[in-house]
């Protein structure tokens, strides 16, 4: 199944039909369908279904976004299906740090490999929730970085002054530890891949199959610090950072956090829960 949003900014539509076509050239015999979406959550929708079946693969052509609806429906099935992405959203920062080789080439191999997930649990009792992640959870900075490049024109030097912009606009956020301890950020990011928001480096350690994620914090600080953190990112990279396999934390006033692309909001005082799944997440390429 090659899931698409009709839409999408890099004609995600001409993609698939692409991709549909070499595969039909390459293995005559394998059955493909090109589902295109409808509204927001109609990929989870889909790829739930279609998990529900056995085990297909099922290929996002999207973003970081669409292919974050794609794994979270695949393990509302319980995670059977294999799930692949191919590059056709504004923001690839999964398949940039994870492709080993071409899409087309992985299919054809049957090159079944496993990466990590991360689970967020967002609050307790009946109005708890939980999504998947399959690259980043982001607080603070990130969330209000992929607001300003969406708000502004596309390119690499533009974006560059959006997110410029967004820093001087940045509000810390105040977090409870597990210990009791209170502390002030002014980004907060939870990553199981090397790269994000297109241009930056935020790591030199840990593997997407470790069973271990990155923790790459910015304690609150002034405007110019916050700016050099990203420079820094977007050039040299921000260097070995820690790795953890779980982090907890309480939120002491509402929150933004990005997932995957997604901007999601967390109300005050909610608990927040982010643990690796180790290699839940069969996938190719």
């Amino acid at each position: 199944m090659l899931i698409f949003n009709p839409k999408g900014r890099s004609d995600p539509g001409r993609l698939a039909r692409q991709l549909s076509q070499d595969l039909r050239a390459r293995l005559p015999a394998i059955p493909v369908s090109l589902e295109p979406t409808g509204f927001a959550g109609h990929a989870r929708a889909l790829a739930r279904e279609m998990a529900s079946t056995g085990r297909p693969l099922i290929v996002s052509i999207s973003g970081d976004g669409g292919y974050n609806e794609v794994i979270n429906g695949v393990m509302d099935a319980g995670g059977n299906a294999v799930c692949a992405v191919m590059a056709g959203g504004n923001a690839n920062d999964h398949r940039r740090s994870t492709s080993t080789m071409t899409l087309i080439e992985a299919i054809i191999g049957a090159e079944v490999r496993r990466l990590d997930l991360l689970e967020l649990q967002i609050g307790e009792g009946p109005g708890a929730w939980s999504r998947y992640a399959h690259s980043y959870i982001g607080f603070g900075l990130t969330p209000a970085m992929a607001t300003g490049i969406e708000e502004g024109t596309k390119g690499r030097l533009s974006e560059l002054i959006s997110v410029t912009r967004t820093v001087s606009r940045l509000r810390p956020i105040e977090i409870a530890r597990t210990d009791g301890a209170r502390a002030t950020f002014d980004s907060l990011v939870l990553a199981n891949i090397a790269h994000m928001a297109k241009y930056g480096r935020i790591s030199e350690a840990g593997e997407p199959n470790d069973g271990m994620f990155e923790v790459i914090m910015l304690p609150h600080a002034s405007k110019w610090r916050i700016a050099l953190m990203t420079l820094r990112a977007v050039t040299i990279g921000l260097g070995p950072q820690q790795s953890v396999s779980r982090y907890e934390f309480l939120t002491l006033d509402p929150i933004p956090l990005q997932i995957d692309g997604e901007i999601m909001q967390i109300n005050a005082h909610t608990s927040v829960l982010v643990e690796a799944r180790q290699q839940a997440l069969a996938t190719l390429g």
